[in-house]
This record gives structure tokens, C-alpha cells and sequence, in this order.
């Protein structure tokens, strides 16, 4: 592109795929297999360029409240990401404290995780399959969706919780090496409109119903990603907010770097979705 050459240093221009409608239908999304004769989605794809900004050397000037997203420093004792029950025996249990620190968690419930790496990669677990990047702008719970998922997930607790803050944060890193190819992008709460932008679709499981938002193109996005990212920083992004006079959700897609080294290895890495309460 032309304007490569006036960009800082490792600013990014690239292509972010945002919402197409196909068809009339209500957007919709299939989990799993579709019914038969059913297309697994609607979504098409609107392609525009952008430039994603790194932010390294100025981590800190974003946080979760201000922008929807925050990096933060955090060594895990878990390197692998083979066993997932050994995930979810030691890997929670950091990722809860680190949200207890950094978001002012009173209480925090994970309710999944996604690992992403080639299938033909040495270090997929057992019963773990491949799920590679989402080159989609997105995010991954509607409004509704977010609180239907304490519901959920926290029984009889729900509507006491409910009555204070609730978000929903994904706690996103790298496993193994830095990113190079497919780095994470984060776009500011700020320069999102939320009447315009957010296309809520239904996201259809086996026994109920849930919600993500794909995002309609708007010029004014501000991308930006940890350029060179370690395992050892984390991006947390957030994907709801029950208060409304701060950032409540943050749109986020991989996106292709063409100045990445062609030998450098695929990108591995790990996403958390947590439920974080203020109240305990």
C-alpha cells in the first residue's frame, strides 16, 4: 500500500473483515453441524483496509475501562496447553487472581477456553481439535447473551450478582513463541458506534440459543495490537459490561501482518472467557 512507507514502525496496514449480510434471514451462526439442507451461517464478509497501531512502548496508556482492552505482564507456570484438565486445575486458577488484580474482581467464573494452533502441530492434547484465528471482526457476546450467561452458569446466584457490575473479559496469550503471523487486534471502545456498528447474530448450540455481535465497517475504528507479543503478556478484552458510562465491549479480529518472517512459526495461543463480579 502507499502509505506503508509513512506509517511508524510496525504499524500495520492490512484488511479487517467486517459484516455482510447474505440473504434476508436474521443473522444466524450454527455452533455445531447444521440442520440438513441449512448453511452453518449468514455472514458474509465486507473487506476494508486499516492500519493497526502497535502499541509497544506505550502499553500502559490503555486500560479496560477507557479503551475495552489492557496488556498487562503475567509469566504462567502452564507453557504446554496439552492437558485440558490440568488447564483447567492450574490455569484458572491464575487467570482468576490475575483478573482479581488487574480488573478488581470480587469473584470470577470461567466458563471455557479456546486453544489455537495447526493441527498437524506436535502439541495438540489429547481430544483438543483445531480451531485456527477468527479473521472476522467481532465480539463474542451480544449484551442479552451476557447476562443470559450468569444466569447460566451462576444458578440461584444470578439475580443477586446482577444487581452489581458484571463483565465478561477473555484473557488472550500466546503459547510457545511471539506472534508473528495472525497477531490479535483491538479496536477502542471510543471509536465504535454502537447504533450503527454491532450486528447482533444468534448463536445457535445443540439446546439454546446465545448471541455474539458481528460489526458493520466504519471508518473511524482505531486498531491497534502488542507488536511481537510473548507468551508472557497477556491482552485482556472486554466483551461486556453491565455499567454504562465506561467502555463495555471491544471489537477484535487476527488480521494477516505481511511484513511477518515467513519462517517464523504459526501463531499458538489461548483465550479465557471469564464472568467477573464486583460483588462476591
Amino acid at each position: 500500500m502507499a502509505t506503508a512507507a509513512v506509517l511508524p514502525p510496525q504499524d500495520v496496514p492490512t484488511i479487517m473483515n467486517y459484516y455482510s449480510p447474505i440473504g434476508e434471514e436474521a443473522p444466524f451462526q450454527y455452533v455445531h453441524d447444521p440442520p440438513e439442507n441449512t448453511p452453518k451461517d449468514n455472514i458474509g464478509t465486507d473487506p476494508h483496509p486499516v492500519v493497526v497501531h502497535n502499541v509497544r512502548g506505550r502499553e500502559s496508556e490503555f486500560n479496560l475501562d477507557k479503551n475495552g482492552f489492557q496488556f498487562v505482564k503475567h509469566e504462567s507456570v502452564e507453557k504446554d496447553f496439552v492437558d485440558d484438565k490440568k488447564i483447567e486445575d492450574v490455569y484458572y486458577k491464575e487467570v482468576e487472581e490475575l483478573l482479581k488484580k488487574e480488573a478488581g474482581a470480587k469473584r470470577v467464573f470461567i466458563f471455557d477456553h479456546t486453544i489455537r494452533r495447526k493441527p498437524e502441530s506436535d502439541k495438540v492434547g489429547p481430544g483438543q481439535v483445531y480451531r485456527g484465528p477468527v479473521e472476522r471482526v467481532h465480539i463474542d457476546q451480544t449484551f442479552d447473551a451476557s447476562v443470559a450467561r450468569v444466569h447460566r452458569h451462576l444458578g440461584e446466584d444470578a439475580e443477586r450478582l446482577l444487581k452489581s457490575r458484571v463483565r465478561i473479559i477473555n484473557v488472550w496469550r500466546p503459547i510457545g513463541h511471539p506472534v508473528a503471523h495472525k497477531p490479535l487486534a483491538v479496536s477502542d471502545w471510543h471509536s465504535l458506534d454502537t447504533e450503527h456498528d454491532l450486528v447482533p447474530v444468534r448463536f445457535i448450540y445443540p439446546d439454546r440459543v446465545g448471541g455474539t455481535f458481528s460489526v458493520k465497517y466504519n471508518p473511524n475504528h482505531q486498531w491497534y495490537y502488542l507488536g511481537n507479543q510473548t507468551p508472557e503478556e497477556v491482552t485482556l478484552i472486554k466483551c461486556f459490561d453491565s455499567e454504562v458510562d465506561r467502555a463495555r465491549l471491544t471489537p477484535h479480529s487476527a488480521f494477516l501482518d505481511e511484513t511477518s518472517p515467513k519462517e517464523a512459526p504459526h501463531r499458538e495461543s489461548i483465550e479465557i472467557r471469564a464472568l467477573v463480579f464486583d460483588s462476591e
